[in-house]
C-alpha cells in the first residue's frame, strides 16, 4: 500500500510540475514556433509571395502601355417581350 501511495504522489508531482513549467515557458515556445513558421513561409515563396504568380506573356514590360478595346457589337436590348397593360388598383 505504501508503494502505491508513493507512485501516485510521484505521478501527481510530475504532472503538476510539467504543467507549471509549460505555463512558465509557453510564451517563449509560442514565439519560437511563430518565428520558425514565418521563416518556412518566406523560404517557400522566396521572400516575395507574388513571385510565382507572374505571367510574363500577358504582363507588358515596365513602362509599356497597352489599350484593350472591346469589340463594338450591337446588343439587341429592345426585344419586344409582351404588351404593357395599364391597370388600376381597386380597394
Amino acid at each position: 500500500m505504501n508503494t502505491l501511495l508513493k507512485t501516485i504522489l510521484i505521478i501527481l508531482l510530475v504532472y503538476f510540475g510539467l504543467k507549471f513549467l509549460f505555463k512558465l515557458f509557453k510564451p517563449y515556445i509560442m514565439r519560437f514556433l511563430a518565428k520558425k513558421m514565418a521563416e518556412k513561409f518566406e523560404n517557400s515563396f522566396g521572400g516575395n509571395p507574388f513571385q510565382g504568380f507572374e505571367n510574363t506573356a500577358t504582363n507588358p514590360r515596365e513602362g509599356e502601355v497597352s489599350i484593350d478595346k472591346n469589340p463594338t457589337s450591337k446588343k439587341e436590348n429592345e426585344k419586344v417581350v409582351g404588351e404593357y397593360i395599364e391597370y388600376e388598383e381597386i380597394d
